[in-house]
């Protein structure tokens, strides 16, 4: 027998005819001869609604700082709802099943409420409950701290509950389960010729994760690599044995791919905002004022370009935040102003950032030749360039968006993926 982690997300378990199409692919799995263990998300929209309540208990209590604590044990309730469903409906089926909460596997995390991160999962009672025929119905997102508290891991903690509880397990394979078929080259709603890839390593996942593909959370991702765990992404919105059912996209090491492609996915983000600074003094310490003043306040910096001003013994600053966080930014940068001594700070939110992913690009040249003569045959002008070793990011102009993916998947024959 086999150990096979199975996840379900928010859609694919969104009222009870979707429960019931998730118990029949969990059963034809077992009927396969796994040992079954499945990882649910809250219903669609509960999470959302959980969270509208724990903001209207703060607002009923002005002044008193937020229960995080609380909240976690507040917002992890939807998924412990799910679980005794998909639980009851396979014992209805006919099969055992049992729902297990983050506490009681357990799943120990550090104590930082909402966004906790997984130190272990003793996983011998759960193993042995899988081995010896039950189904394992566990409530995703949520954990406990190792003083008792619950936790939860953030948004798409899902995704990394399932994929830590497949390393515990030493399963197989980690099945995630969404409502797409798999890791598309691109989105397919912007182009229509998209392919799904039957193979992607860790490495280009994870930067098609963080660079704005929403098929995977990044975390889940990481955890995976770390641990060799090997992840299918495929859709729950299929019948056991229907045509396509069990295809999806296998996420896994880079030396498992025989023929690597020079890239791999072309991906788009729109959460982007563009801040420059003008007129820094060009002398060391003053750009670790600047970031450390970001960093100290969690703001997430990514692009950075520097450049010279016209103004001798200065430089002008440009990076890139993260939509939501771009007034908080420029409060923070304008507090810092008569200290560092910057002339002036402006904000662009009218921008989106294009990236090339591909572990080929390690290997063959004119990677960065084909993208940006395909962007300037379009007309599209690039406003800043950071690269890695297997991605290349642009940000252009936002309008051009869909123009600048659809140019780049053509460029790079990503159409005619098999």
């Amino acid at each position: 027998m086999t150990r096979l982690v199975m996840k379900f997300g928010g859609t694919s378990v969104a009222d009870m005819e979707r429960i019931a199409r998730v118990a029949r692919l969990v059963a034809a799995e077992k009927a396969a001869g796994h040992e079954v263990a499945v990882v649910v998300s809250a219903m669609a929209g509960r999470t959302n609604e959980l969270v509208a309540w724990t903001d209207a208990a703060g607002r009923a209590a002005p002044g008193l700082e937020p229960s995080d604590d609380e909240y976690d044990l507040v917002v992890a309730s939807g998924e412990q709802v799910t679980a005794g469903l998909l639980a009851m409906t396979l014992r209805h089926m006919g099969h055992r099943a049992r729902s297990w909460l983050g506490w009681q596997i357990p799943i120990l995390t550090d104590d930082a409420h909402g966004r906790a991160r997984i130190d272990d999962i003793p996983a011998e009672a759960l193993g042995a409950a899988v081995d010896g025929g039950e189904i394992a119905v566990i409530a995703g997102f949520q954990g406990v701290t190792h003083g008792g508290r619950i936790t939860t891991l953030g948004r798409g903690g899902s995704d990394t509950s399932a994929v830590a509880i497949a390393a515990a397990l030493q399963a197989i394979r980690c099945d995630i389960y969404t409502d797409v078929d798999g890791v598309y080259t691109t989105d397919p709603r912007i182009e229509q010729r998209a392919r799904r890839l039957a193979r992607i390593s860790y490495e280009e996942m994870l930067e098609m994760a963080s660079l704005g593909a929403k098929v995977l959370q990044t975390r889940s991702v990481e955890l995976a690599m770390a641990k060799g765990v090997a992840v299918r992404v495929l859709s729950s919105f299929t019948e056991p044995g229907e045509a396509g059912s069990d295809t999806g996209t296998i996420v896994c090491d880079e030396e498992e791919i025989v023929e690597k492609r020079i890239v791999s996915g072309v991906t788009y983000s729109r959460d982007e905002a563009k801040i420059t600074v003008l007129g820094l003094p060009d002398r060391p310490g003053v750009s670790s004022k600047l970031f450390s003043s970001l960093a100290d306040a969690n703001v997430n910096v990514d692009m950075i370009v520097q450049s010279r001003a016209r103004t001798s013994d200065t430089a002008n600053m440009t990076f890139t935040v993260g939509k939501r966080d771009a007034v908080r930014a420029m409060e923070l940068i304008r507090a810092i102003q008569a200290d560092v001594g910057f002339e002036d700070a402006q904000v662009d939110e009218d921008v989106a950032k294009v990236s090339v992913i591909g572990v080929g690009m390690r290997s063959h040249t004119g990677v960065a030749k084909t993208m940006f003569g395909a962007l300037a045959d379009r007309g599209v002008n690039i406003q800043v360039i950071s690269t890695s070793e297997i991605k290349i990011s642009v940000l252009i102009e936002s309008a051009y968006t869909e123009l600048a993916v659809r140019a780049l998947h053509a460029a790079y024959g990503l159409d005619q993926v098999g």
